[in-house]
């Protein structure tokens, strides 16, 4: 019997009656099964991830897996529930401490960084990422009206209920700041015949949409910019703002910033929809195992969160009148999970395309994810709002939500022209 495998049994002594279903295999060959019928198996391949691994340095723990230095056997849902039970029981951990806790890392925003942390997440294969995100290459959360739909189907309707939200009128000029691999654009021009302009950091994803632009015949009606949100003008304006997935790079202490790019490009009585992140704790505490250096290196560099309310603290300081706020927390759990087992079921492929260490960080990253939206340790808002017009405010704005719903529902599209009398 080894030390180690005598330290390893101490260990397991001192996790009390409870203890997650892992099976411990040590590079001598020796294993200890720290519950009844384990669902996974880990592997430590050297006394360093061993002594991490005791110690609860999940961040040490996490790069090992990354470089091959342990190995996980088992289905990644389960790996992920029995590994976050096991990082409780070691941490003492009462209800957790941010599972991917994102608001912990605070993005200094300067250009150059913003640009290479896009890079860092994005331009890793637009194969890649469409083996698990689908031919529209939606990388935001889903929006499922029933809850069985697929997530190629639930992509579109959240499509259409974004287009809906900002009631879009043919003609009318779109902007979509941080516009992905274009699907919003591509969708919006179609169904709805607006004029579009996409702007991304993103080197992949400008090349992608370049393409699909051309491919589609769409030149005249949408556009995209490899530019910087902050560096991008426009003398016309712009009719409706969409951001999906955006304000998360940014940095929390850069929202004044990014809110305020917003409003000066949105024309008077236009409509933004800002849709995104937020921790679910009113103080800015996280929830879950502590894997915030993990995501800041591996996945996410950069990248930030508030609570709601710092968000609609934001967007009314930039002189927007918000209009509407709609949870998606449910939506994005399913979301991630689809996108994981996705992912799961074309291993080969992706590794293929990324990498062994890259499919290792993204298959941990969505599975802990969804489990993180599951549990409600972060969630996801879109928020509309208006800006002010000069002469006839209020806004353009529908009188009720029936126009997200229900085809053919009436919606207001002139300036209102009745007004309160003072008796």
């Amino acid at each position: 019997m080894s030390i180690s495998y005598r330290a390893l049994l101490f260990f397991k002594s001192r996790l009390g009656a409870c203890h997650p279903a892992l099976r411990l295999i040590l590079w001598t060959g020796e294993s200890v099964d720290l519950g009844t019928a384990p669902v996974a198996t880990i592997t430590i391949r050297s006394p360093g991830v061993l002594r991490a691994f005791i110690s609860g340095d999940l961040t040490k723990v996490g790069d090992a897996y990354v470089d091959g230095r342990l190995t996980v056997d088992g289905k990644i849902d389960d790996v992920v529930e029995a590994g976050i039970a096991f990082a409780d029981r070691i941490g003492g951990l009462v209800a957790t401490k941010a599972a991917l806790s994102f608001h912990r890392l605070v993005a200094r925003g300067r250009r150059r960084e913003d640009a290479r942390d896009i890079r860092s997440h994005y331009d890793v294969s637009n194969e890649f990422y469409r083996l698990w995100l689908g031919e529209r290459m939606i990388y935001s959360c889903a929006y499922f009206r029933l809850g069985n739909e697929d997530i190629d189907s639930a992509q579109e309707q959240k499509l259409e209920h974004v287009c809906r939200k900002l009631a879009l009128k043919p003609g009318e000029r779109l902007l979509d700041v941080g516009c992905g691999w274009g699907g919003l654009l591509e969708f919006a021009a179609r169904r709805y015949d607006i004029e579009g302009v996409g702007v991304t950091l993103s080197e992949n994803q400008y090349a992608f949409m370049r393409e699909m632009i051309a491919r589609e015949g769409l030149e005249k009606q949408i556009e995209v910019c490899l530019r910087h949100y902050r560096d991008f003008v426009d003398e016309e304006g712009f009719d409706k703002i969409v951001s999906i997935g955006m304000y998360e790079h940014v940095g929390v202490d850069n929202w004044r910033t990014y809110f305020g790019s917003i409003a000066r490009l949105l024309r008077p009585g236009g409509a933004f929809l800002n849709h995104g992140v937020i921790a679910t704790d009113p103080h800015g505490e996280s929830h879950g195992p502590d894997f915030g250096d993990f995501i800041a290196r591996h996945v996410f560099p950069g990248g930030a969160i508030a609570h709601l309310s710092r968000t609609v603290y934001e967007i009314a300081d930039a002189g927007l009148e918000l209009a509407d706020i709609e949870d998606l927390r449910p939506h994005y759990a399913r979301t991630l999970r689809c996108w994981s087992r996705r992912l799961e079921s074309r291993a080969a492929e992706a590794i293929a395309c990324a990498g062994p260490e890259r499919f290792r960080i993204w298959d941990t990253y969505l599975a802990g994810m969804a489990y993180a939206f599951d549990r409600g340790w972060l969630s996801v808002a879109q928020a509309l709002a208006y800006k002010p017009g000069s002469n006839d405010w209020p806004a353009i704005r529908p009188w009720t939500r029936e126009h997200q719903y229900s085809d053919g529902a009436a919606v207001l599209t002139e300036p209102r022209q009745d007004r309160l009398k003072l008796i």
